[in-house]
């Protein structure tokens, strides 16, 4: 890598060649995963936990149980890739290199552009939504969403810069918020809901380890501004898990509050007394999860054309996104979007851990243009994915009908304690292992 320039070393570099400022302090980056934590799509997305897809509901306690092990777990494994980051100074994607090799690390980076892109869609949709019950629908939905995409853009271009900003002015504004629902919400009787049952505990978890899972090929992009990894690693993980249990904690009570109308969330928290000022501050605050997909989207496509200046990528990419979430207005299919993040990036970072701290990333990967293909650590991925995929195919007919012939032709059935994401995980660590012992003997 190349040194920055002095006027560079406080925001991120151009080219993918660059050596990365190391200017995040542990309350920057703590403050940057607390609000990433928090998104009008997790109370949203307390649905999904509350009414797992193909279960009766879980009863309160389950509900926040699954909630804390799936935020728990899938943060664990983004500390985990966010640490190689740290050590490498390298981006998420330019990192899978020493992984996979240059060539195949293409494949993973071609998968997280298009995640990135889905979440930055569904991020500038939902900010659109929480503008609509803020106003009662008085301003445009395409308004909305170009306002949101430019903002978005803009600070993806100086991502640095508005990490320091989150940390001095918005993380308290979202936390002053968080305090003021949760008092409003616990003021009131808590519903009960009917025919509760804890069959659908593990898919609660797959859901909610799903979108944790989601910043796994991100972290490094911001990690890798870090001065250590441990730093790194512990404010990822208290910054989000955090922010995430308490906004499911919140999504849980207004849709109980609701009577169990999941369409009426955002109703529930605007019917508090001055409830839409603090729901202004959270639809605002919304911004910097489009901008993180922005950012992390063009510093994908970096691995792909690195010499190419990040800010030209980052522009092209919010003009995309913008353009592609202008004629959506729904989440109808967001269940199946999670369960296909998890079964991809899930067996990803167990592979990418297990290697970097055991296998040869203890050596030093070639992260270089020219880093040699392993095609070998591509077959502990491909594990992974299909054991995610035999506990969960998620609910896509044609999807599911294909996976449920596969478990009926090796007799596997999933049942109430099946996780597809630990299972998941596990089964590539633990191909990943073998495969790193079956080096060390050879080397």
């Amino acid at each position: 890598m190349t040194t920055a320039t002095p006027q560079d070393r406080q925001e991120a570099p151009l080219l993918l060649d660059t050596e990365p400022p190391r200017t995040l302090s542990f309350s920057d980056q703590a403050a940057f995963w607390l609000n990433l934590g928090v998104s009008l799509i997790g109370f949203s997305g307390a649905a999904y936990v509350l009414f797992p897809t193909g279960h009766p509901p879980l009863p309160i306690a389950g509900a926040l149980l699954a909630t804390l092990v799936g935020t728990v777990a899938g943060i664990a494994m983004v500390a985990g890739t966010g640490a190689v980051g740290t050590r490498t100074g390298a981006p998420a994607m330019a990192v899978l290199r020493g992984l996979f090799g240059t060539k195949l690390s293409y494949l993973p980076t071609a998968a997280n552009i298009v995640q990135c892109i889905g979440w930055g869609v569904y991020e500038l949709t939902v900010i659109a939504l929480g503008v609509s019950a803020l106003t009662h629908d008085r301003v445009p939905h395409a308004l909305v969403i170009v306002a949101a995409g430019i903002l978005s853009t803009t600070m993806a271009i100086w991502p640095l810069r508005v990490l320091h900003i989150l940390r001095k002015y918005v993380s308290v504004a979202v936390g002053i918020a968080l305090v003021y629902f949760t008092i409003q919400l616990l003021r009131q009787p808590i519903p009960e809901l009917p025919d509760t049952s804890w069959s659908g505990f593990f898919p609660a978890v797959d859901t909610t380890l799903a979108v944790s899972v989601s910043f796994v090929p991100l972290a490094a992009d911001y990690t890798r501004h870090s001065r250590s990894a441990r730093t790194a690693a512990g404010a990822a993980t208290l910054g989000y898990s955090v922010a995430q249990f308490w906004c499911y904690l919140l999504g849980i009570l207004a849709i109980l509050q609701a009577g169990g109308d999941t369409e009426h969330i955002f109703d529930t928290l605007l019917g508090v007394t001055a409830g839409w000022a603090f729901f202004a501050v959270l639809v605002l605050r919304e911004s910097d999860q489009s901008f993180a997909n922005v950012y992390s989207t063009a510093m994908s496509i970096q691995n792909l054309l690195p010499r190419v200046d990040r800010r030209l990528l980052a522009l092209g990419v919010g003009v995309i996104v913008t353009l592609l979430a202008l004629p959506v207005h729904d989440f109808s299919g967001y269940a199946n979007f999670l369960y296909l993040i998890g079964s991809v990036f899930v067996p990803l970072s167990a592979v990418l851990i297990v290697d970097f701290f055991f296998g040869s990333g203890r050596h030093g990967w070639n992260l270089a243009q020219n880093a040699p293909a392993r095609p070998l650590m591509l077959l502990p991925w491909v594990v992974g994915f299909v054991v995610y995929q035999l506990c969960n195919p998620g609910s896509l007919t044609w999807w599911v009908n294909f996976w449920t012939k596969m478990q009926d032709t090796i007799g596997f059935h999933p049942g109430w304690w099946t996780s597809a994401s630990l299972f998941s995980w596990l089964a590539a660590a633990f191909v990943t292992a073998i495969l790193v012992a079956v080096q060390r003997r050879s080397a």
